[in-house]
């Protein structure tokens, strides 16, 4: 059973070029509470974070099978889904659909995005759940900045994408901070439902992405232009 479990996943991250499985440690599973002095948060920002935390409220099951979805505003089951979901589901919760920004980015531009499943053009029940396509769309869009070892340069509400097991991962920085307050909690799903976890520095970082459309950002610095995962 274990074993059929662990295939299912194992197949369904190829498919969507999504998350790899691995086992949560004691230590990753507490969840700290937001720094008491932080400034308060924009509007956006403090959706987002909140639509993403929310998640963590109820088991989702990792679930990366390929589901016809409405379009705009479509979703698999509430209750299923994998890491790229959890950015999808924070960002409508912030009044943003990404399927249809995705989707129309994509058909105006298809050439600029990753090509590793052979399709002929886009597909509005699958594009915006890879997340290399969510890396293409966010740099494209100005909201890619400098990978960096520390972890004061990762605000709430930025995106971080890693390479697990050589597929990649992503997930959203909290308001919350571990214990010590030396780093900042994850909102992620990597197998194991939505967690609010210490993992940003876990495995290697890919992308930094910060996509708040209309509120103004801290200077960062910018990262390269590149083609994402191409």
């Amino acid at each position: 059973m274990r074993a059929r479990l662990f295939l299912r996943l194992s197949l369904g991250a190829l498919v969507l070029g999504a998350c790899e499985p691995a086992a949560p440690t004691q230590a990753e599973i507490f969840v700290a509470g937001p720094v008491a002095d932080a400034p308060p948060l924009a509007p956006f920002v403090r959706r987002l974070i909140d639509g993403a935390a929310a998640q963590s409220a109820r088991f989702v099951a990792y679930d990366p099978s390929y589901v016809p979805l409405a379009y705009p505003m479509g979703d698999v089951p509430v209750d299923r889904g994998v890491c790229s979901d959890v950015i999808v589901r924070a960002y409508r919760a912030a009044g943003i659909d990404l399927q249809a920004l995705v989707h129309e980015d994509m058909t105006r531009a298809f050439a600029a995005y990753p090509g590793h499943w052979g399709l002929r053009g886009p597909d509005p029940n699958i594009d915006h759940r890879r997340v290399p396509n969510l890396e293409t769309f966010f740099a494209r869009h100005g909201g890619a900045l400098a990978v960096s070892e520390d972890a004061s340069d990762y605000a709430p509400g930025d995106l971080v994408t890693w390479s697990v097991a050589g597929r990649p991962h992503i997930g959203l920085v909290s308001d919350r901070r571990t214990r010590d307050g030396a780093r900042p909690l994850i909102v992620h799903n990597i197998g194991w439902g939505v967690r609010i976890e210490d993992m940003l520095f876990d495995y290697p970082i890919t992308g930094h992405y910060r996509y708040w459309p209309g509120v103004p950002a801290a200077p960062m610095p910018i990262a390269s232009p590149r083609r994402v995962n191409a």
